[in-house]
C-alpha cells in the first residue's frame, strides 16, 4: 500500500509554509506522499477574495513542481459541493484502492473536527496526523487510537498576510516560491 498524506487547502494562495509543512510531515509521519488537496469550498471557513479553483491549483502546481512526491491535487474539485473531507476520503479509497490514506490537520482543526461531516467515521477508518498549531497544542493522551501527533517547525506565514501585502504593495518574495511569486503578478491577482 502507498501511504499518501492528504493536506487540504484553500491555498488562496500557496507558500513557502504550506510546502514546508508538506515536506515535514511527509518525512516524520513516514508518508509515501503527499496531495495536497485544493479545495473548491471549505463548509468551515466563508470565502472572501478566494481566486478561482484553476487559479490555486496552478499556482500549486507551479510551486510544487520540484517538490518529489508532494503533489497539488485537483480531485476534490470534481465532487459535489461543499467538499465535506469524509466524502473526499470515501471517494479516493474507492478510486485508489492500493492506497492507504492519511488526513493531515492543523491543531486549530483538530480543535473542532467534532464538528466535522461524519467525524466519528473518519477516525474509525483513516490515521489521522495533527500538527500543533500556535494556540492549538492537542493533549496527547486524550487522542483516539489512530489519531497522532507531529511536531513540526511552522514558518511564520499565512495566506491572508501575503494577499494583505499584494494589496499594500508590498514584496512576497520570500513568503512564496518564485514562480508562485511571478504568476501572481503577471495576472494581477489579490490587488
Amino acid at each position: 500500500m502507498i501511504k499518501t498524506g492528504i493536506f487540504g487547502g484553500s491555498f488562496n494562495p500557496i507558500h513557502n509554509g504550506h510546502i514546508s509543512l508538506a515536506r515535514q510531515l511527509k518525512e516524520k509521519a513516514g508518508l509515501d506522499e503527499v496531495w495536497l488537496m485544493v479545495s473548491p469550498q471549505n463548509p468551515m471557513k466563508r470565502q472572501t477574495d478566494l481566486l478561482s479553483d484553476e487559479a490555486r491549483l496552478q499556482m500549486a502546481r507551479l510551486a510544487l513542481k520540484h517538490e518529489p512526491g508532494i503533489i497539488a491535487s485537483d480531485y476534490e474539485m470534481h465532487l459535489p459541493k461543499p467538499s465535506y473531507t469524509w466524502l473526499t476520503l470515501q471517494s479516493l479509497s474507492r478510486d485508489y484502492p492500493d492506497r492507504q490514506f492519511v488526513l493531515m490537520i492543523g491543531g486549530d482543526n483538530w480543535a473542532i473536527f467534532h464538528r466535522w461531516f461524519h467525524a466519528d467515521d473518519i477516525l474509525q477508518n483513516y490515521q489521522v496526523v495533527v500538527y500543533p498549531r500556535r494556540d492549538e497544542r492537542p493533549v496527547e493522551k486524550t487522542l483516539p487510537a489512530g489519531v497522532t501527533i507531529v511536531e513540526a517547525e511552522l514558518l511564520d506565514v499565512s495566506s491572508t498576510e501575503i494577499r494583505q501585502r499584494i494589496r499594500e504593495g508590498r514584496s512576497i518574495q520570500k513568503l512564496v516560491p518564485p514562480s508562485v511569486a511571478a504568476f501572481i503578478k503577471q495576472e494581477g491577482y489579490y490587488v
